[in-house]
């Protein structure tokens, strides 16, 4: 049973194990390479050892069975179907049928080449390249990755929402006023929560057909759990956009939305490149919004424009 069909008894206090989101499909084999470029850095040393050899020779992988593989990668069966259940296969049988897929699809010529880390003497020329592909990368990665369905039933709540809470901190705080900036634009009540206190206070307030959005890369931010723990708690429909899927804060969520990032390095911290997949899911937050309820959302648009149009004249 979804968190979004449990009693409102067991909601609000909290009985019984929370309901993870219902699990996604298994990603299509173009989206594998970027779940583990995703997941990667949450696994195991084992476990990272199977995924880098299934992204790095897919069609060397896919004709291997469990144990060839295990072999290869220098670890154990159960560990390969592990980490095949992690990146969102049933099984290994799937997994290697996606790789056979992204095998195909690198051999038509479509896989993007891979740049190297920015070093400290890179030529400004070769850091705007190699920010641009990484970039480039990781909106990619996060629309291979990005579970429509989830998607769609975010939008679904988002729009029929009496009222809107949005929690991030830092990187993930800045996202969260951008959303909600843009949801109050198309006459949606939504704020922005960055300080904890206020936003378990607000929390607290949240019922049923409300909906409270979390953002956080990590998964584990403590400052937006205990808020989304509370709003999951008082009812309210809840969303997580999260760099890890499987992370603390999803078990408070009806929705996850996951995204990826470039890999982190000593010139590009991950707080940067996370934000750029981000901003893609609240970018696609906003579009669906905006379609749902265009009826009333374009004369708001157009009213905050007139509101606004003197302060950007000369």
């Amino acid at each position: 049973m979804s968190p979004s069909t449990l009693p409102s008894a067991a909601r609000q206090t909290g009985a019984g194990a929370p309901a993870r989101a219902a699990a996604p499909a298994p990603p299509a084999p173009a989206a594998l390479a970027a779940k583990v470029r995703t997941l990667g850095p949450s696994m195991t040393r084992s476990m990272q050892r199977v995924a880098e050899a299934v992204a790095g020779d897919p069609a060397g992988c896919a004709a291997l069975t469990v144990t060839g593989l295990a072999e290869l990668t220098g670890t154990s069966e159960a560990t390969v179907v592990r980490t095949a259940r992690l990146l969102g296969y049933p099984g290994y049988r799937d997994l290697r049928l996606a790789l056979a897929g992204l095998a195909a699809h690198q051999e038509s010529g479509r896989a993007p080449s891979v740049t190297a880390d920015i070093a400290v003497d890179d030529p400004i020329a070769d850091v705007v390249a190699k920010l641009a592909h990484d970039e480039q990368q990781t909106l990619a990665d996060t629309a291979a990755g990005l579970d429509t369905v989830q998607l769609g039933a975010a939008v679904a709540a988002l729009a029929a929402a009496r009222r809107i809470d949005v929690y991030g901190v830092a990187a993930s705080g800045l996202v969260a006023q951008d959303l909600a900036q843009k949801l109050l634009r198309i006459g949606l009540v939504a704020h922005a929560h960055s300080d904890p206190h206020l936003a378990v206070t607000n929390a607290v307030q949240l019922r049923g057909g409300d909906v409270a959005l979390a953002i956080t890369h990590s998964g584990s931010t403590g400052d937006v759990i205990e808020p989304l723990r509370v709003a999951f708690e008082r009812g309210a429909t809840t969303v997580v956009i999260t760099g890890r899927p499987g992370s603390s804060v999803t078990q408070y969520a009806d929705h996850v939305l996951t995204t990826s990032t470039a890999r982190e390095s000593e010139l590009r911290p991950a707080a940067m490149s996370s934000r750029t997949g981000q901003l893609l899911v609240v970018d696609c937050l906003f579009v669906g919004v905006a379609q749902r309820t265009y009826d009333r959302a374009a004369p708001a648009l157009s009213a905050s424009y007139e509101a606004l149009a003197h302060r950007h004249r000369r």
